[in-house]
């Protein structure tokens, strides 16, 4: 075996050795030695530890690929999560100021998407094994919320209904504020048979919803999430932030940017997520491309009381975004774009007179890369706020905090 030093992390938080050479489950300053394998690292040994290094809190993660970086002391992830981001914006040519970052605690993680499988015995759910399509139970993950691990065995019951041997169910399970909200993809077409057997299962583990290839099939209670003083049942499947702690850091630096705006724009709104609290206080005009994210929103806004003007339209920001003169009524915009950033967006807000912007981003790069658009127009970026919601992986959340061309 070959001895090898880490250099630094990978963004999918592998260690980096000169080559490069990429080593799982390692750290800056280590050496280790191992069999290599094309450019990774097999059967490691860790020659000479880190300071860094602590034992992981989860009995399955040598095992399971569901976190990337247990081995790591908090204070190492919070540092090379920061550093990811001012290395994205360095590469762009900019800086900021960086607020201490917020991290979720364990156990917090309020939906998961298991992957589930039949067996010869019956079935098995979990998350698949680091860099395989294998399947590791997880029955005492750190990660998941204690009512999310209650679930497993309901989705191992739902693979042996509808499942195939030859195939596998991704099972979205989302704790809701009356239950679990269970969304099911990759299962058998449904058939009557089919359809009264899930339909059983929602009542016999009282779910608060069950759908299966984005049909529901049995629903007791809407399975609402609170945003503010607003009640919202989002569609199945659809988009909400990992733990509640972590929404709550991106809802606190998005209401700080916006400060006393009375007219606020949120783009790519999802489900209201940050539309219904601000709108406690300003006028919300909500944009997103999903019709059904738009129609729970507004929903949500109706039941709820005390609640300011929210409009909305549903409308593909990446092919039609907002023109200038149509941004030209709001004081402030929340922008929230998923992984691939919104560069069509970015540069009509860059030709706007826009007075702020609170810019939600779960890429550092793509954030960086429309941050430098805005910046080269006369907007001026002032402060980042680093949220870690995915506690022990690679993913990094942020705010981003930037005035007009006058700001």
């Amino acid at each position: 075996m070959s001895e090898y030093t880490i250099i630094r992390l990978g963004h999918q938080g592998d260690g980096i050795a000169e080559g490069p050479v990429f080593a799982p489950m390692t750290l800056p300053g280590e050496v280790v030695s191992g069999t290599l394998d094309g450019n990774r690292l097999r059967d490691m040994r860790i020659v000479t530890p880190s300071d860094d290094r602590v034992s992981a809190p989860c009995r399955h993660y040598k095992s399971c690929g569901g976190c990337q970086l247990q081995h790591a002391s908090d204070a190492f992830v919070a540092e090379w999560k920061l550093g990811v981001v001012r290395q994205a914006l360095a590469a762009q040519g900019l800086e900021a100021e960086f607020r201490p970052i917020v991290t979720s605690a364990p156990q917090t993680r309020r939906r998961a998407s298991l992957s589930v499988k039949r067996t010869k015995k019956g079935a098995m759910a979990g998350f698949h094994a680091r860099g395989s399509d294998v399947i590791i139970q997880i029955p005492d993950c750190q990660l998941l919320n204690p009512d999310l691990i209650a679930a497993i065995p309901v989705a191992e019951k739902l693979a042996t209904i509808g499942g195939s041997r030859k195939g596998e169910l991704s099972v979205l399970v989302t704790l809701s504020e009356v239950g679990l909200d269970i969304a099911v993809s990759g299962g058998k077409e449904l058939d009557e048979p089919l359809r009264l057997a899930l339909s059983a299962e929602t009542e016999t583990h009282k779910l608060a919803r069950l759908a299966w290839d984005g049909e529901v099939i049995g629903q007791r209670e809407p399975p609402v999430q609170r945003f503010g003083k607003a009640l919202v049942a989002p569609p199945p499947g659809a988009f909400m932030q990992a733990t509640p702690d972590g929404e709550a850091a991106l809802l606190a630096a998005v209401k700080e940017i916006v400060g006393n705006a009375s007219q606020v724009a949120d783009l790519f709104a999802g489900c209201g997520t940050f539309a219904l609290p601000l709108a406690e206080r300003a006028e919300v005009h909500a944009v997103e491309g999903e019709a059904a994210m738009v129609a729970a929103l507004d929903l949500g806004w109706r039941r709820a009381g005390g609640l300011k003007k929210v409009t909305h339209e549903a409308r593909d920001l990446f092919r039609r975004p907002l023109m200038p003169d149509e941004l030209r009524k709001f004081d402030a915009v929340v922008i929230d774009p998923p992984r691939a950033g919104a560069e069509a967006q970015v540069k009509e807000l860059a030709g706007s007179e826009v007075p702020k912007i609170a810019f939600v981003s779960c890429n550092p790069v793509t954030f960086a890369r429309d941050a430098r658009i805005l910046t080269e127009a006369g907007f001026k970026l002032h402060c980042v706020q680093v949220v870690d919601q995915f506690r022990w992986s690679a993913h990094v959340e942020l705010v981003a905090y930037f005035t007009g061309k006058q700001g």
